[in-house]
C-alpha cells in the first residue's frame, strides 16, 4: 500500500467519524467481505455511528435443512456419489447427526470436488453411478453449473445430476429491506456478484431510498464502500456506487448471464431461518430437466423438518438481527471444531469470522 493510499484512508475513516451524525446499519451480503472486515479489523475504525451487520452472503450457510437432509439420504444409496464442495460436508441437516460427513464415515461415497466440471469428470469415470452435484451459491458461482450441465448435454452423459441450490440476490435483499426490525441503510455489494450482474444489478436499491456500494475485498476497497454511503447519506443520493470499476461493468457479464438464463429459471426457495422466499431460487429448466436430480427422487418441500432445539440463532444471524457473540452457543458450545449451525462451520459464516477476527 502506498503513502498516497494510506493516507487517502485515513481522510475517509476521518470523515466517515466527523460527519456521520446519526447511527446507520451497513449490511454487507458476502461472505468474503464479512471474512474481511473481521481480519482487517475495520469494526474497530468507526465510531459507534457505523453499525457494520453480517447479512444472508454466505450461500452454504443459508442452505435450509431441507436439502441437506435430502443430499444425506441419497447419499446412502450404493450407485450414488455425492460430489461436493467442502464446506458442505460438515453443514446440519434437521438434527445435529445429519451431516454429509457421518455419511461419509458410515460408507457413504462423498467426494471433495472444486469445481462444477470436477464432478463431472467423477460422472465420466464412473458411469455405473449416478453422481450428483450440489449446485450451490450466488450469481457467482451459477454460471459454472450451467456450463457443467451444457456440456454433459453435449456428450450424452447420462449419469451426471445437479441438485441446483442456486440463489439470487435480489429477492432476500429486497425483503431485508423491508424488514422494518433490521432498518438497513445500505449494502457493501459483493463486487464478484455484481462482475456477473453488473452496477445496474444493484438499482432497485433506489426504490428502498437506500444506497449500495459494490465494493472489492481489500481493505482500501471495503472503506471506500463505507464511504461512499456515508457520503450518500449526507449528500441526499440514493442507490448503487461502483467503487469496484476495474472489475464490474454497468452491464455486467452479458455472457454469464446469458448462460445463466439458458439454463436456469426462477422459482421459490428456502432459505436456511428466513423460510420460503419467492423466486429467489434457480431451477433447471425442461431441456435441461434429465439432468435434475429431483426429476429422478422428488423431494417433498411439504415436508416440515422436527428440528432438534439445540439453541443455535443462525437465522437470526443471517438475517441482521444479532451479531453471533450474541447467541449464547458462540464460543461456549460452538466453535470451529464443534460447529451446531452453518455459520460457525463455513469458512465465509458470520460466526466464523467473529470467533476467528473479533476481540469479544
Amino acid at each position: 500500500m502506498t503513502g498516497y493510499e494510506e493516507q487517502s484512508i485515513k481522510e475517509k475513516i476521518f470523515y466517515i467519524n466527523k460527519h456521520l451524525k446519526r447511527k446507520i446499519n451497513i449490511m454487507e451480503v458476502c461472505g468474503t467481505h464479512t471474512m474481511a472486515i473481521g481480519k482487517f479489523g475495520i469494526r474497530s475504525l468507526f465510531n459507534e455511528n457505523i453499525n457494520l451487520i453480517s447479512g444472508p452472503g454466505c450461500p452454504v450457510c443459508v442452505t435450509p435443512d431441507i436439502y441437506i437432509d435430502y443430499l444425506y439420504n441419497l447419499s446412502k444409496n450404493s450407485n450414488v456419489i455425492i460430489a461436493t464442495y467442502g464446506d458442505m460436508i460438515r453443514i446440519p441437516g434437521s438434527s445435529p447427526e445429519i451431516r454429509l460427513e457421518r455419511a461419509r464415515a458410515e460408507g457413504a461415497q462423498i467426494k471433495i470436488v472444486y469445481s462444477s466440471m470436477d464432478a463431472l469428470n467423477i460422472a465420466l469415470n464412473n458411469k455405473d453411478k449416478k453422481v450428483i452435484f450440489p449446485g450451490i451459491g450466488f450469481e457467482t458461482t451459477t454460471p459454472a453449473t450451467a456450463v457443467a450441465l451444457k456440456e454433459a448435454k453435449k456428450g450424452n452423459v447420462n449419469n451426471f445430476y445437479v441438485l441446483s441450490m442456486h440463489k439470487i440476490m435480489e429477492p432476500i435483499m429486497r425483503l431485508l429491506l423491508e424488514d422494518d426490525e433490521i432498518s438497513i441503510d445500505g449494502f457493501l455489494c459483493p463486487g464478484h456478484v455484481a462482475a456477473i450482474l453488473g452496477e445496474k444489478g444493484f438499482e432497485f436499491l433506489k426504490e428502498y431510498d437506500a444506497l449500495g456500494a459494490v465494493t472489492g475485498f481489500e481493505m482500501n476497497e471495503i472503506v471506500e464502500g463505507i464511504y461512499s454511503i456515508v457520503k450518500g447519506i449526507n449528500d441526499g443520493f440514493r442507490g448503487v456506487t461502483n467503487c469496484y470499476r476495474n472489475v464490474v461493468a454497468y452491464e455486467g457479464n452479458i455472457i454469464a448471464q446469458s448462460i445463466i438464463h439458458e439454463v436456469f429459471i426462477l422459482r421459490d426457495d428456502y432459505w436456511r431461518g428466513m423460510g420460503m422466499v419467492p423466486q429467489s431460487g434457480l431451477k433447471i429448466n425442461s431441456f435441461y430437466e434429465d439432468f435434475d436430480i429431483e426429476n429422478i427422487y422428488p423431494m417433498d418441500y411439504s415436508i416440515k423438518n422436527k428440528k432438534i432445539n439445540s439453541g443455535c440463532r443462525c437465522g437470526e444471524v443471517l438475517s441482521g438481527k444479532i451479531k453471533p457473540n450474541e447467541c449464547k452457543l458462540f464460543k461456549v458450545l460452538c466453535n470451529p471444531s464443534n460447529p451446531i449451525g452453518p455459520c460457525m462451520v463455513s469458512s465465509e459464516g458470520s460466526c466464523a469470522a467473529y470467533y476467528r477476527y473479533e476481540n469479544l
